[in-house]
């Protein structure tokens, strides 16, 4: 039977960082995924869902929270730096390979939303990794807002940027919004209604609040991981798509893997963003599964079967 335990191991900076670390029932040692969530969530947002599996599949699996979100320690909190949370995901390869049940030659990444976009960043840049899975992946953060924001309403977000530059050069703490609009009229990052609904869900309810960094929007704008794409190449890339997403957009995931080289392979399914959470969570976690199988069992065997 599968076991999660309760770990923790130093980000890049000395902050703790909050993790599960599931063991297969299996002596080990065993290939290894790496986990992380998107754009202001955290593990209890669905991802305990998808290690099981991976687990139940013969995997070790590490799911860890952001810095300065969930159980991970960090200040300012509900602040979003994609460049630091890719360095602390660099540390949670490191501590993968301390663990004597994984087999450090075999570690693969799993990263949804936001955190795909890290993934895809990190297949392109660590060499430990031996493939990649990005999830309904940011690809460009600037069209993404692009497509959000208004363009009335652009003048006024550069400005409310400005602003907290020089609050917070004046020593005052940066300025806050909610993660997803609650109310009408709530300043957020996100509005739409499925947003809404999957961030506030009650199983996470314990472990998020709906608050965030207003810079956090800003960093976003420029995250751009589709310039990486095509530098993942040698290792194997899997992209999840949904195909009627409109948080990270459809269109520009498609673009982005056109531009990856072989080996890459592409699972698309129906539905919004958070389709592969909900009603498509089968598909596409089997399809991750299958490619974890594929390039990170050495002996080419399917685990579960034995």
């Amino acid at each position: 039977m599968t076991r999660r335990l309760e770990v923790e191991f130093p980000g890049e900076d000395g902050n703790k960082l909050a993790a599960w670390l599931y063991l297969p029932a299996r002596p080990g040692p065993h290939p290894a995924v790496t986990m992380a969530h998107g754009f202001a969530a955290t593990r209890e947002h669905g991802l305990d869902r998808f290690a099981r599996v991976f687990a139940d599949a013969g995997f070790v699996v590490l799911v860890h929270d952001h810095r300065g979100f969930g159980g991970s320690c960090g200040v300012p909190r509900h602040d979003v730096d994609p460049w630091a949370q890719i360095a602390d995901w660099r540390r949670a390869v490191s501590f993968l390979e301390t663990r004597p049940e994984v087999d450090p030659e075999r570690i693969g990444i799993w990263g949804t939303s936001y955190a795909g976009g890290h993934a895809v960043i990190l297949g392109a840049t660590d060499s430990r990794l031996r493939c990649v899975v990005a999830q309904v992946p940011t690809t460009s953060g600037f069209e993404q807002s692009r497509r959000r924001v208004p363009a009335s309403a652009v003048a006024q977000l550069e400005s409310s940027f400005c602003e907290d530059d020089r609050d917070r050069f004046r020593g005052k703490l940066p300025a806050r919004i909610a993660v997803v609009a609650t109310a009408p009229g709530m300043p957020a990052a996100y509005d739409d209604p499925q947003a809404v609904a999957f961030y506030t869900q009650p199983a996470a309810q314990h472990a998020w609040t709906n608050e965030l960094t207003l810079r956090s929007s800003r960093t976003a704008r420029m995250y751009e991981p589709s310039m990486w794409i095509a530098r993942v190449s040698p290792t194997p890339l899997l992209m999840i798509v949904a195909l009627q997403d409109v948080i990270t957009n459809t269109d520009l995931q498609l673009e982005a893997y056109e531009r990856a080289l072989e080996p890459k392979s592409l699972v698309t399914v129906p539905g919004g963003h958070f389709a592969p959470y909900d009603a498509q969570f089968s598909v596409a976690s089997r399809a991750a599964v299958d490619w974890f199988l594929r390039h990170l069992d050495a002996q080419g065997h399917d685990p579960r079967t034995e």
